[in-house]
């Protein structure tokens, strides 16, 4: 039992927290936790299972078969071609073993020395079209990683590759071993950082089947909460399973059920920007970029850093903001008050599964409307815009009036009686939270920069790569929660829980094809939530019914301000953007995505627009009130437009990990309430910086992540807003 204990403590960079071993009741709370994650898909059955591991025996057969007919064709000696080997791994969710039912494989094509990365993209290529049970084969070879994607025998799979220094590749390779990284090329390293990072959590939590039914149970609560998508700012499949290893190391003999509890107390309280490690990092000599805030000015600005424990480290969360960053802290806490009552016996497990309350969630919404006139142009277009959502936010939460920028996952298709031109839309949803000030009937709230910036973006990064066709738009309009109903049905808009049926149902044919098990996060409850401190309060502005007189009067009082940024086709441009101007007429010719109606939020336009003064970032300032505007006092330090000078002092990793001390906290109940009260507190008047996203990523990433932005925006294929867009906050 002692050597057991003394090997326990050699998990992270901590002692643990407990070794309790789990009771009775823990194993009973265990099981209804797996029966209610039973509906939602996140179990495979044997008979899938199996179908998988058939398919990656195919897969691995074909790469050996191939490896060996290069091997011959570039004249190595027969005894070589006999020995020269090939292997498939995997990575990501299917390696690590909570994968969900239908979800695609991760997979690594490891080469030797003399097969080329243009070999795997030409002649493994041609192999693969000639294989029976191939379907939807395509390349990219221009992605941060190459990857070849294809559905074999019906199963999505996507190939990367990576040739090691070494004559030949055994069964039994080990890719943890940092000495395979020498002497290979940048896209090579990326493509196996995949597999180590995976390998290396595994070799780091006590006990794996614990972890896997934990880290199930976090993904399919972060997916239903709607703040799983790396790429919209919140946290991808990796950061959660380093989350989960981490509190598994803290608690190394816990029971699942106990763990997502833990899970919750530990991320509820943790210190950030301290970052989560799962062991000490080492330097192997081979001059890799790592994260390392001593060395990296710029890593000292990320939010949320959660650190890959395998060489070269890096920050699996830099595309964090401060707005999805507090809204992760909140649903941390609500997941903390929701598991303390399943553990009390007070609820069951349903209750932590349940969707936000998103839609009833603010008073002001920002409807971001992306369309284009075929369906192949609109699935490019989507993908594109999507990854560059989190610029729109980074954008808002910049903005002196604007406290909190969240992004809802979820895209929803649009409403083709009001997008006749375009019938492939897809529209996202920013809940938008005002800072308070005083004599807000006379404050114009200038978005104009906000929008053209992000709007700049995509179609600077669209021409980059030469997707920019006729048809492709983008809308930007800003709404209230009143005026939901213009663009949502009902059903989403008001019933309390939906299934994941219901979402893919209401979403379409279309937007199946890019939906995932987060699409069932997406639907309101309730007007308020005593958990989270950026809920608006209850108002007495519920949705209309659309058939009432009330509801037609409210049609006609109440439109929203839009703008629109679309491709020009090659002739003399029109007379510019047109937006609804309070006393001027409509221009028919031009629709916003709502209906044609009056704004009661007035749209200013003209030259005399105020100067926007660029702040340093308060996360939140005071709580929201009923008009969903936060307190801001009248001496409100300026935000900043970009991070601070580098030049600061810098914690070392020693004295960064203080996470040491909420060993006591956790034991001493009113010692924990004192150090939730002081992070309120601290959330309320910390100064953090805020990374600007779309121009100083290189800056940022030292793992050479591509920018977001990198060249002039094309004149000739833009429509440049010179108009002024305020909102008066009127009511």
């Amino acid at each position: 039992m002692l050597d057991s204990q003394h090997q326990q403590r050699h998990y992270g960079i901590t002692s643990p927290i407990s070794l309790a071993c789990p009771k009775e009741i823990d194993h009973i709370y265990t099981q209804k936790l797996i029966d209610a994650m039973k509906p939602f898909g996140v179990f495979e059955d044997e008979e899938e299972l199996n179908h998988r591991l058939v398919v990656l025996g195919k897969l691995n057969n074909l790469v050996k078969e191939w490896i060996s007919d290069i091997s011959e064709s570039k004249n190595l000696p027969p005894s070589v071609v006999a020995t020269v080997g090939g292997k498939i791994f995997t990575f990501g969710s299917y390696r690590l073993g909570v994968h969900t039912k239908g979800a695609d494989i991760d997979a690594l094509c490891v080469a030797p020395r003399h097969v080329e990365r243009s070999d795997f993209f030409q002649s493994f290529f041609e192999k693969l079209k000639h294989q029976d049970g191939i379907r939807n084969l395509r390349a990219v070879e221009d992605a941060f990683v190459p990857v070849i994607k294809f559905e074999f025998d019906g199963i999505e799979i996507d190939l990367v590759f990576a040739r090691l220094a070494i004559q030949t590749i055994s069964d039994n390779l080990d890719l943890r071993d940092d000495s395979r990284l020498r002497s290979l090329d940048i896209r090579c390293i990326r493509s196996l950082n995949g597999c180590r990072v995976t390998d290396e959590i595994l070799h780091l939590v006590p006990n794996k089947e614990t972890f896997r039914l934990t880290l199930r149970a976090v993904k399919l609560w972060a997916k239903r909460r709607g703040i799983y998508s790396n790429m919209l700012g919140f946290l991808g499949g990796v950061s959660w399973a380093m989350l989960v290893a981490r509190t598994c190391q803290l608690y190394p003999n816990a029971a699942a059920s106990t763990l997502v509890h833990k899970f919750f107390l530990v991320f509820s309280k943790w210190e950030w920007p301290n970052p989560v490690l799962l062991k000490q990092p080492e330097e192997s000599n081979l001059n890799l970029p790592v994260w390392d805030p001593r060395v990296n000015p710029s890593d000292r600005y990320h939010l949320m850093p959660i650190i890959t424990p395998a060489y070269p480290q890096q920050n699996s969360t830099y595309n964090v903001s401060t707005s999805t960053r507090t809204v992760m802290v909140e649903e941390f806490k609500q997941g903390l008050a929701v598991t303390d009552e399943i553990l009390q016996g007070k609820s069951d497990w349903s209750k932590l599964l349940e969707p936000p309350n998103f839609f009833q969630k603010y008073r002001h919404y920002i409807v971001l409307t992306a369309s284009a006139s075929t369906e192949e142009n609109h699935l490019e277009w989507v993908g594109l815009v999507e990854s560059k959502i989190r610029v729109l936010v980074g954008n808002l939460e910049r903005n002196e009036f604007i406290t909190l920028a969240h992004v809802n996952p979820q895209s929803f298709p649009g409403n083709k009686e009001h997008n006749k031109a375009n019938n492939y839309v897809s529209m996202w949803f920013l809940g938008i939270i005002f800072r308070r000030v005083e004599h807000a009937e006379g404050v114009n709230i200038d978005l104009t920069y906000d929008i053209q910036s992000f709007t700049d973006t995509v179609y600077r990064q669209a021409n980059i790569i030469n997707m920019l066709k006729d048809g492709m738009k983008i809308e930007a309009t800003h709404v209230k929660k009143k005026q939901l109903h213009h663009y949502l049905p009902a059903e989403i808009l008001q019933k309390k829980k939906k299934s994941l049926s219901d979402v893919s149902r209401i979403s379409g044919g279309l937007q199946s094809k890019r939906s995932s098990l987060d699409s069932s996060c997406l639907d309101s409850s309730r007007d308020t939530d005593s958990g989270t401190p950026f809920n608006s309060p209850v108002s007495t502005n519920k949705p209309s019914n659309p058939d009432s007189p009330s509801g037609e009067a409210e049609r006609n009082s109440t439109e929203p301000a839009t703008v629109i940024v679309e491709k020009l086709p090659s002739v003399p441009p029109a007379q510019g953007l047109s937006i609804p101007v309070i006393g001027a007429k409509v221009d028919p010719t031009v629709k916003a995505v709502s209906s044609p109606s009056v704004c009661t939020i007035p749209t200013v336009v003209g030259r005399n627009v105020i100067p926007r003064i660029t702040t340093s970032h308060n996360p939140v300032q005071g709580q929201p009130h009923l008009n969903g505007l936060s307190n801001i006092s009248k001496n409100v330090t300026p935000k900043r437009s970009h991070s601070p000078p580098t030049d600061g002092t810098s914690k070392r990793l020693k004295d960064i990990e203080k996470f040491i001390r909420l060993e006591s906290a956790f034991k001493d109940s009113q010692a924990a309430e004192d150090r939730k009260r002081k992070s309120m507190d601290a959330i309320g008047g910390e100064s953090m910086p805020i990374p600007t996203i779309d121009t100083s990523r290189k800056k940022r990433l030292p793992s050479k992540e591509l920018p977001d932005s990198s060249s002039p925006v094309p004149a000739s294929n833009i429509r440049v807003i010179k108009n002024s867009i305020r909102l008066t906050l009127n009511r």
